[in-house]
């Protein structure tokens, strides 16, 4: 486990399948997690994909999100697209339980999560994409040292309306200042 001031990220458990479940399939929620049409996600699907997540040595790592005091999920974080020769990763956050919304567990979680990348990985730039509507997101981003590296416009539809994706980066070397 890797520890923060609010949370924790563990590995995935059982009893994490069914409130994971439920989260990824919020509506609002949902809006914020793909560009892709939201269909629901079954819970069958949920739970073979908590049951695949091992750590790998291809680099693809995916952690739940735990609150510290209640030892309560409350989402979850990753690693994917790992290209060891440019030494960048491209990472993922969900706090799915919206108690949690605006409170600093997200950037608690991401903070754990480049700590770990920069520490463990020896990875020089961490990657991300966010929606241009997801204030909350970019916000969390930017405290953790995301910084903005481009624009894709109109490269989401989503509610009858084209949005930006914004692409966000921060390197090994700012986030260590």
């Amino acid at each position: 486990m890797y520890y923060g001031e609010k949370v924790c990220l563990r590995a995935y458990k059982e009893e994490d399948i069914k409130v994971a479940a439920e989260l990824v399939n919020d509506e609002e929620l949902k809006r914020f997690l793909t560009p892709r049409i939201p269909f629901p996600i079954s819970p069958w699907e949920e739970e073979d994909w908590i049951k695949s997540q091992k750590g790998n040595q291809s680099g693809q790592f995916n952690f739940a999100i735990e609150d510290m005091k209640t030892k309560k999920y409350i989402g979850g974080c990753g690693i994917q697209d790992v290209n060891w020769l440019a030494r960048t990763a491209t990472v993922g956050i969900m706090i799915g339980d919206k108690d949690y919304w605006g409170k600093g567990y997200g950037t608690d979680a991401m903070k754990i999560l480049i700590k770990f990348i920069f520490e463990n990985m020896n990875i020089n730039k961490i990657k991300l994409s966010t929606f241009s509507f997801n204030e909350r997101a970019k916000k969390c981003y930017e405290k953790c040292g995301f910084k903005v590296e481009g624009i894709l416009k109109d490269e989401i539809f989503k509610d009858g309306k084209y949005y930006d994706e914004v692409l966000m980066a921060v390197f090994r070397e700012e986030f260590q200042e």
